[in-house]
């Protein structure tokens, strides 16, 4: 079987557990958005769930963000972990939208990587998932899946979304993207995994990492 032929068969398997993905942080717009992303980071999107409407009640765009000082945003998203300098880039990233774009949330990689604590895969979600703009945003979940499956050498998220983007046609990305975080969650989890009954890995997965 070749590559193609294999990327061909393991999307038409996510696209029959997933049809129609919705992204799982809770949101109403760009703004809200990037802020959840932002604090995705080392946490799971349950907590972020459970976190965010606590921070957006009292300030839901970046107007009313900035009115907030850094230690009250803290306070309120230390669930979250890695508090202080989520709470820096937050109220650093608001002020900036503000001053600079009106309050609007930017819709270029460029214009939203150079805002504090915003990397390249929390642009990339928003770029996809807000704007439709394709991208593929990789986390330490589809790095890991990507491997498992043979599609990537796993070295590094960078070379992952470079495989991934190489492998998969563009106006799948956005979707896809999605798809392998819900699947990952279900069926190929980072401990406990077992590949004889995962749909994919049962197929899939290089026997030197089946051992």
């Amino acid at each position: 079987m070749t590559q193609a032929e294999k990327v061909k068969d393991i999307l038409t398997i996510l696209n029959k557990l997933y049809p129609n993905p919705e992204v799982p942080l809770q949101h109403k717009d760009a703004y809200t958005l990037l802020i959840s992303v932002l604090l995705s980071a080392q946490c799971t999107d349950e907590r972020i769930n459970k976190t965010t409407p606590i921070l957006f009640k009292q300030a839901d765009n970046p107007y009313d963000m900035m009115k907030l000082s850094v230690e009250e945003i803290k306070e309120i998203i230390r669930p979250c972990g890695l508090s202080p300098m989520k709470s820096k880039g937050i109220a650093g990233l608001s002020k900036i939208l503000v001053e600079k774009y009106d309050g609007e949330v930017p819709n270029t990689f460029e214009a939203l990587e150079e805002l504090p604590a915003v990397g390249h895969k929390t642009a990339s979600v928003v770029m996809a998932q807000w704007f439709g703009i394709p991208a593929f945003p990789v986390d330490t979940h589809i790095h890991r899946l990507a491997h498992r499956w043979g599609l990537s050498n796993g070295k590094n998220v960078v070379q992952t979304e470079k495989d991934l983007k190489r492998l998969i046609p563009e106006k799948k990305w956005n979707k896809v993207h999605l798809q392998i975080i819900y699947f990952g969650r279900e069926y190929c989890p980072a401990r406990g995994h077992k590949w004889e009954s995962c749909p994919i890995c049962k197929k899939y997965m290089p026997k030197k990492l089946r051992d």
